[in-house]
């Protein structure tokens, strides 16, 4: 009897062997599936990506280590091919300003099918924000923000769009602080705070200091990002590791600087960042230029990375699209002349991925 149970028990085990996952099951291919999905294969630097609710993709063309006669703002209609957005027309494809023209835009949201672009405006030399119906490709909002606001060599490279209460809030890295923009009125503001100045950090990739202007790079306030229901405004200096919020209605109700100072606290840490993104939970989501990769910081608080890929080689800026995938650019840009001093060091092409959350 004692002997028949032993065979019994050996054939059960033989057989959930034969049965079970094998080294090249479907499952283990699933989980060996590449997490990044070329979205563009381009010649020129992406700059800022924006996507819509029905996965219409943009783009800004980098101001850095781009020749003269490419566009400044385009869409994305395949992997290698792409149209000037809203058309031709508003590209400056020469070294002249005009004022009826793009000059040199970057920043870039997408709000209730609006794309709205801050032209840093470094050949005309005065800043403006652009909107967009992507639909119609009219343009439906302008605003030229006076110099007392953003004066000349200003370097206004992100943005966050509030379309529910008509308020955007732009990081300023070159004159440290955020200019807060009442849709409605026109009224524009300046704000500073300590916590926007670039912390004495060095951004390291790939085991080199990067330098900027000849020196160590230290990137004032860049990343800036609204909560889903636009009432708490993030934002972290690029070379940075602290991430810091404040109430966005102390703007919209017009508080002293001092008051608004006093109501800014810490979120969270976060990585030496060129771009960040917030989704409808609170997540953030920060490109990490020195470790190839994106990060997330949770609502709570924690922070962790959730990829790591050397092909991620200066990950520019991030966007959340409503179907559950994060959008990001990759332009190599510290390879750029304007880092190096010198040559192009960066080598095409250059990406947009993907990867689903």
């Amino acid at each position: 009897m004692k002997r028949n149970v032993i065979l019994v028990v050996m054939a059960v085990v033989m057989l959930s062997r034969c049965n079970s996952p094998q080294k090249n099951s479907e499952d283990e291919k699933v989980q060996e599936k590449d997490p990044l999905e070329v979205v563009a294969n381009l010649t020129i630097r992406p700059g800022n990506v924006a996507v819509s609710s029905n996965n219409r993709v943009f783009t800004t063309v980098h101001p850095f280590g781009n020749p003269a006669s490419a566009m400044e703002l385009i869409e994305i209609t395949g992997e290698t091919t792409y149209e000037a957005f809203p058309n031709e027309n508003y590209q400056n494809i020469s070294e002249e300003a005009s004022d009826d023209r793009l000059d040199t835009p970057l920043g870039i949201r997408i709000n209730n099918k609006k794309l709205w672009i801050i032209d840093i405006g470094l050949k005309l030399g005065k800043t403006r924000l652009f909107t967009f119906d992507i639909e119609s490709r009219e343009e439906v909002f302008r605003f030229d923000f006076p110099e007392e606001v953003a004066p000349k060599g200003s370097f206004l490279q992100d943005l966050a769009v509030d379309d529910k209460n008509g308020w955007v809030y732009l990081a300023d890295i070159a004159n440290p602080g955020i200019i807060v923009l009442n849709t409605e009125n026109g009224e524009a503001r300046r704000f500073y705070d300590d916590s926007m100045n670039p912390e004495n950090v060095d951004m390291i990739i790939d085991e080199k200091v990067v330098y900027f202007g000849g020196a160590p790079a230290r990137v004032a306030v860049n990343p800036i990002t609204l909560s889903e229901d636009r009432n708490t405004l993030y934002y972290g200096a690029m070379s940075g590791t602290t991430w810091y919020q404040l109430p966005a209605e102390l703007f919209r109700n017009g508080a002293s600087d001092d008051t608004i100072r006093e109501a800014i606290r810490v979120k969270g840490p976060k990585p030496v960042s060129d771009g960040a993104a917030t989704d409808n939970i609170g997540n953030t989501y920060f490109t990490n230029i020195q470790h190839h990769g994106i990060d997330v910081l949770t609502d709570a608080g924690d922070l962790s990375p959730i990829v790591r890929d050397t092909r991620i080689d200066w990950p520019d800026n991030v966007s959340v699209s409503d179907s559950g995938y994060l959008y990001f650019t990759v332009n190599q840009l510290h390879k750029s002349p304007e880092f190096t001093g010198g040559e192009d060091e960066g080598k095409g092409p250059f990406y947009i991925y993907r990867m689903r959350l």
